[in-house]
């Protein structure tokens, strides 16, 4: 099967239609990132967290124009989306939304939880999946107050990370906001998108860092060079 051919299968499977289906599961992981690219550390992260927390779906979700990140240096939203359907396509657990793609301006967490909670019955649990680096600092987030009580966290570490800090913090917004924050330590694999980039533009090799259809379209449209 042609990359073509993939990209309309997985276009069909990520159509945003897919959102109004949500209410059929129970328990939901929120999976976000600029993926750019998207890799297999990514996806194993998050095969491991819905296997460990039994989430019935992953809902990736590509960031449209994130705050933290200088939006000259991030590939435009159409790529970055596209990738992400193809390296979740093979994985019937696995769902991509357009939610943040689609969005006009800055995109904030926040308010994409609470698009995903204005579709979800009251019911479902949302758990929204990040590194343990970002708990850290999801103090300065948007309206944490309100995104904490909307939505359960999961922090991703790897082995050997040093744990003291975090669960310091995750204290303090035990205590401050009521928050759900969960810990898992999954599979380390060291590998980055920024690295990702940096060996494509220096002409070497990238084979089973990121899933073939995904460096396909890489070499197709030219990225990164």
């Amino acid at each position: 099967m042609n990359i073509d051919t993939l990209i309309e299968l997985a276009s069909k499977k990520g159509s945003k239609e897919k959102i109004i289906e949500y209410n059929n599961f129970k328990r939901i992981g929120i999976m976000g990132g600029t993926f750019d690219p998207i890799h297999i550390g990514h996806l194993v992260i998050a095969e491991e967290i819905r296997n460990e927390f039994k989430l019935d779906k992953i809902i990736f979700i590509p960031a449209g124009n994130p705050p933290h990140k200088d939006n000259k240096k991030i590939t435009p939203a159409k790529h970055r989306y596209i990738m992400t359907l193809l390296a979740t396509i093979s994985n019937p657990y696995f769902e991509v939304s357009a939610i943040e793609v689609e969005r006009k301006g800055v995109t904030y967490t926040i308010d994409t939880i609470k698009t995903l909670r204005e579709i979800c019955s009251n019911d479902v649990e949302i758990y929204f999946i990040t590194g343990a680096d970002s708990i850290l600092e999801l103090h300065t987030w948007k309206n944490v107050k309100e995104l904490l009580k909307l939505c359960n966290f999961i922090a991703a570490t790897r082995p050997g990370f040093e744990m003291i800090n975090l669960k310091k913090k995750i204290q303090e917004m035990n205590d401050k906001y009521g928050a759900n924050i969960y810990t898992t330590i999954v599979t380390a694999l060291q590998i980055s998108s920024t690295d990702i980039r940096t060996r494509i533009k220096e002409g070497r090799t990238v084979k089973y860092l990121l899933p073939e259809m995904v460096e396909k379209y890489i070499h197709k449209n030219n990225l990164y060079r």
